[in-house]
């Protein structure tokens, strides 16, 4: 069903932006079993399939428990209702379970302890699940969990080039996995991370031909970009979260060690190495950048061919921000009606994307803006 003909005058990109501001809330808790928790971004989220985009939506963080959207039991096929206020809106589907989940590695390791499905159709992975900056509150983002999941045994520590290459392989073969998203905690080392993606990116070439985004924080060496893109990383993704001095350092002091400037100048090196578009950058609305200072960033990045994937804060359970706030629909509104028109015209479009946060566009409602500007 066309949820846009149900809530008119609310268009899709301003329902998306209430459910990933608001929540949900769902009458069947084991439907939100397979949900996202923990981990080392944005989590807590249930994928929801609207109106044929598919969006991640958080399920388990404290606004979701008291928000005015409810969805109901799914069926057999995934498919459910969703209201708000008491007042049905329309049918939402949940993605079934992937064929995947059910295999193990050659070594015994679940598949789903290597990697996970992301919204429809993207693999996801965090090679290194440990990070120098989340032993110490000092140093850690406040808003990251890349522990959780460990602690919780859902995944394992370090991932082999050998154990991603046979999960990326089956996801494809399985389930029709269309790209990658390789994350990782930052390791010791001036490299912070860019080694292990390299060799992992090779292994996984090797074994499918599977479009990949390698995710890290800029390496000291810029050279560093043209060996990932030789091993096969197709996109890159350098993340910002924040985007102005006194917010980081009050964020995330350990990641903002590396600065702004540095942040650039690696953007500027990596740009003509996988092409405009191709490198990107998250950024999380409602940690205190106001609207103008994020749309402000976003046109420096957009002027070198920098995609700025903008998305709402979400706060996730057993982090020092799980009390904080997340930014307001309207918040979302005044920075992503804006940044769509600023991407059009300078040619950077979520679906010319290779792979990646941006491509698979689930955590925000830019890329809905986006289609809309070009309608």
């Amino acid at each position: 069903m066309d949820l846009t003909s149900d809530l008119a005058p609310l268009p899709t990109e301003r329902l998306i932006n209430e459910l990933q501001s608001y929540g949900v809330r769902l009458v069947d808790p084991r439907a939100g079993a397979d949900s996202r928790r923990g981990g080392a971004g944005p989590s807590d989220h249930k994928a929801l399939t609207i109106d044929g985009m598919t969006v991640m939506v958080p399920v388990h963080t404290a606004p979701a428990f008291k928000s005015p959207y409810l969805v109901e039991k799914p069926d057999a096929f995934g498919r459910s209702r969703i209201s708000r206020d008491g007042l049905s809106l329309g049918e939402v589907t949940f993605p079934l379970q992937p064929k995947f989940y059910g295999l193990t590695t050659a070594d015994g390791i679940p598949y789903s302890k290597i990697a996970v499905l992301h919204g429809r159709d993207v693999l996801a992975t965090t090679v290194l699940q440990s990070c120098i900056r989340y032993q110490s509150r000092t140093k850690t983002c406040q808003f990251c969990a890349i522990g959780q999941s460990l602690a919780a045994g859902r995944t394992i520590e370090r991932k082999t080039p050998a154990q991603l290459a046979e999960v990326a392989k089956a996801a494809v073969e399985l389930d029709g996995v269309k790209h990658m998203v390789m994350t990782t905690g930052t390791p010791p080392g001036k490299d912070r991370g860019a080694a292990i993606l390299t060799e992992s990116a090779a292994a996984i070439k090797a074994a499918v031909d599977l479009p990949i985004q390698a995710q890290c924080e800029p390496p000291d060496d810029d050279a560093w970009f043209m060996r990932m893109r030789e091993a096969g990383v197709d996109a890159l993704g350098m993340h910002l979260e924040a985007v102005t001095d006194p917010v980081r350092q009050r964020i995330m002091p350990g990641k903002a060690q590396v600065s702004l400037e540095r942040y650039f100048q690696a953007f500027e090196a990596a740009v003509p190495v996988f092409g405009r578009g191709q490198v990107s950058t998250y950024i999380l609305a409602g940690l205190g950048d106001t609207r103008d200072e994020i749309l402000d960033i976003c046109r420096r990045l957009t002027a070198i061919g920098v995609y700025p994937f903008v998305v709402p804060f979400v706060p996730i359970s057993g982090t020092p921000l799980e009390s904080h706030p997340t930014p307001s629909p309207a918040f979302m509104h005044s920075i992503l009606g804006p940044l769509s028109g600023m991407l059009i015209a300078s040619g950077l479009k979520a679906i010319d994307v290779k792979a990646g946060c941006a491509r698979c566009g689930a955590c925000s409602a830019l890329a809905t803006y986006e289609r809309r500007a070009c309608s």
